[in-house]
């Protein structure tokens, strides 16, 4: 299957040297990803990753993926929000059939607590693993899964208020996101999903500010996660350096058209300075 994605490309400059050094973005062109969050084999949002706060949006993943893809997807972001609670794996078996039905990829967290679940994600057809609650715990695990398959590893850090979430969200560690962000890339992370918590699920706005400060953290790639509520967040959402966005909730509510999205996403070459 091959890999569609939306154009991207994202230029890193540094100007100057030292204490003086500056970074300046180029974007060109920022991925939409359109989201599926999995809860008991329906399609669902939460709100602020509240668990008690959920809205069911479909009862068949299967035909949300392909309406998705019919908009023009180039990948898909699907979540086990069971699996992310460590309530059992009961969605794997619908992810896997996702995967092998679609004519585009997608890349799957929740639940990937370990490499052997990881590597049962990829030999299922997934595109990328998104490790979440474990990089936190035990990055050195992530250090081995990047040995092992590359940049089909994808790191979720999920923030309240700066400090790292785990378990579904249900937790909080005392780890500030850009320091984990900075020594997982030292391993050899070289994609970030960055999800400001208290934005998700809200449609209020994106956390411009947080994203801007996780891309020039980092020199990995970037994709921002919590609050897109317009076309006109997607847009100005190229402005902070990030490779790309998840939307989910503005998608299910017709708040936000995939398409529209898609192209201004796209939008046009910025200079550099």
């Amino acid at each position: 299957m091959a890999f569609m994605a939306q154009s991207s490309a994202l230029s890193r400059v540094q100007v100057g040297t030292g204490s003086a050094e500056t970074v300046v973005y180029s974007q060109i062109g920022l991925d939409v990803i359109p989201a599926i969050d999995i809860r008991g084999g329906r399609a669902v949002r939460l709100f602020q990753g509240d668990y008690s706060r959920e809205t069911i949006f479909a009862d068949d993943p299967i035909a949300v993926a392909r309406r998705w893809a019919a908009a023009g997807a180039g990948l898909i972001h699907v979540v086990d929000l069971d699996g992310a609670r460590g309530e059992g794996g009961g969605n794997r078996e619908l992810i896997a059939h996702i995967a092998r039905v679609m004519p585009i990829p997608i890349q799957v967290g929740g639940g990937i607590k370990s490499l052997d679940a990881a590597a049962a994600m990829l030999g299922a057809g997934v595109r990328r693993i998104v490790f979440g609650s474990l990089a936190a715990r035990d990055p050195t695990v992530i250090g081995v899964a990047v040995e092992r398959w590359g940049d089909q590893v994808v790191v979720g850090i999920d923030a309240r208020d700066g400090r790292v979430a785990v378990d579904g969200w249900t937790q909080t560690v005392d780890r500030n996101a850009f320091d984990l962000a900075r020594d997982l890339a030292a391993l050899g992370v070289g994609r970030f999903i960055f999800t400001d918590i208290a934005r998700d699920g809200t449609m209020s706005e994106p956390n411009f500010d947080a994203m801007a400060a996780m891309a020039a953290h980092t020199f990995a790639r970037v994709i921002a996660s919590g609050g897109v509520a317009t076309v006109a967040h997607v847009a100005r959402l190229r402005d902070t350096g990030v490779e790309g966005v998840i939307v989910g909730r503005a998608l299910y509510d017709g708040s936000v058209d995939l398409s529209e999205a898609i192209e201004a996403g796209r939008g046009a070459p910025r200079p550099t300075c």
